[in-house]
């Protein structure tokens, strides 16, 4: 073991019950956005809102922390899932759209704030442990996968006039038994951590590693996140049963964070841009299976390849990011990340449901293709400058 696992194990099962509570809301919110919502093509708003949440939060979930420490934004942002998910589920025994897309708007917040759990992971351990701390608090989401749609529907009929009402209450009660696990959480003071002299942004914003690993976790994460949204309504519209759903979503997300176990000692042998290339090239093989037909495993089989594409992407995304920064700078320079990949996830997640009702299934899986052709060539044009740099050197 290593000296901070204590911590990456608290914040590796707050990040568990985080994702099994934004599990649970993706595996339903686009359904239940159908029926509720005044226009289809608004279905996969709420799952839209909750990534808005996320971007929104991101800057201003630094800035907290920066002025009063990483425990206490965490335990504010764990309060706004409490909230979000209170409110979602009033929202469904009411009827009200509009409700219940604010109410995943705080549900996103509550993950931008969750989202700087993998750097505090980061911060907790020396150096030569950062990959795995990333990776084991990335790989929560193993567990998430079974736990969010499951509890999903074991809370449907908790309420007999308001089905689902009980999985979003159950929802709630991750978010309060995650404030428990933060109220543990022991980190270096804000200060130490921010002391000395920072490069301005725009100095940090012109580094080709800094670029490199923003582009990768944003595509990646875009390309994931439109077409897991649209697969939900993909399904039904195929015909498939509405129970098949929750085992694509399950198997997909398992995809995503089983991965991570090995994804630190991967990214230590081969280095974190060859990782994500690999994580591009997945993210279009799952682009050819998803092409190939529309039965059960066709879904199943490309929504893990989704999963998996991601990880690496993502992962090998943010363990490049802790190469760009001096330590005055990580809360600038993860804020700046934070920002920016979710903004163009949140763009993404915007136009998922627009795509499909409007061009299909099939345009939605090609319109990703230029994206990740593009983050797959400047990933290796990055790589191949370092590697003469050094050798210059």
């Amino acid at each position: 073991m290593f000296p901070g696992r204590r911590n990456v194990l608290l914040l590796a099962g707050s990040q568990t019950l985080m994702l099994s509570a934004i599990v649970l809301s993706m595996s339903l919110a686009a359904i239940l956005g159908s029926l509720l919502a005044p226009d289809k093509s608004l279905a996969t708003l709420p799952v839209a809102a909750m990534v808005v949440g996320t971007a929104m939060a991101s800057l201003p979930a630094a800035m907290l922390m920066r002025r009063w420490g990483r425990r206490m934004g965490f335990l504010m942002g764990a309060g706004l899932g409490v909230a979000g998910s209170v409110l979602a589920g009033y929202a469904l025994w009411q009827q009200s759209f509009e409700l219940f897309v604010l109410g995943h708007l705080l549900l996103g917040s509550y993950q931008g704030f969750a989202n700087y759990y993998r750097f505090a992971a980061a911060e907790a351990v020396d150096a030569a442990h950062t990959t795995r701390a990333i990776s084991w608090v990335v790989a929560g989401g193993v567990v998430a996968a079974f736990v969010g749609p499951q509890l999903g529907q074991w809370g449907r009929d908790w309420f007999i006039s308001g089905p689902f009402v009980g999985s979003y209450l159950a929802q709630a009660a991750l978010s309060v038994a995650a404030l428990g696990l933060l109220s543990q959480v022991r980190l270096k003071p804000a200060a130490s951590v921010v002391a000395g002299t920072a490069r301005s942004v725009w100095e940090l914003v012109s580094q080709p590693l800094l670029l490199t690993s923003i582009l990768g976790s944003a595509v990646g994460y875009s390309v994931m996140i439109m077409v897991m949204t649209a697969t939900p309504l993909a399904m039904l519209g195929c015909g498939l049963p509405g129970t098949s759903v929750t085992p694509v979503i399950q198997w997909h997300v398992v995809g995503m964070f089983a991965p991570s176990f090995f994804t630190g000692n991967l990214i230590k042998r081969f280095g974190a841009p060859r990782i994500m290339q690999a994580g591009f090239v997945l993210l279009l093989g799952h682009v050819v299976i998803a092409l190939s037909g529309l039965e059960f495993l066709h879904f199943a089989s490309a929504l893990v390849l989704l999963g998996v594409g991601w990880n690496f992407a993502f992962v090998g995304g943010t363990a490049l990011l802790t190469q760009t920064y001096r330590p005055a700078e990580q809360l600038k320079v993860q804020a700046i990340n934070e920002f920016l990949v979710f903004g163009l996830v949140a763009v993404s997640t915007l136009s998922a449901g627009w795509l499909y009702d409007r061009y299909g299934w099939a345009t939605l899986n090609l319109a990703v293709v230029p994206f990740l052709v593009l983050a797959l060539l400047v990933s290796v044009g990055t790589e191949l400058k370092t590697i003469r740099l050094r050798e210059v050197l």
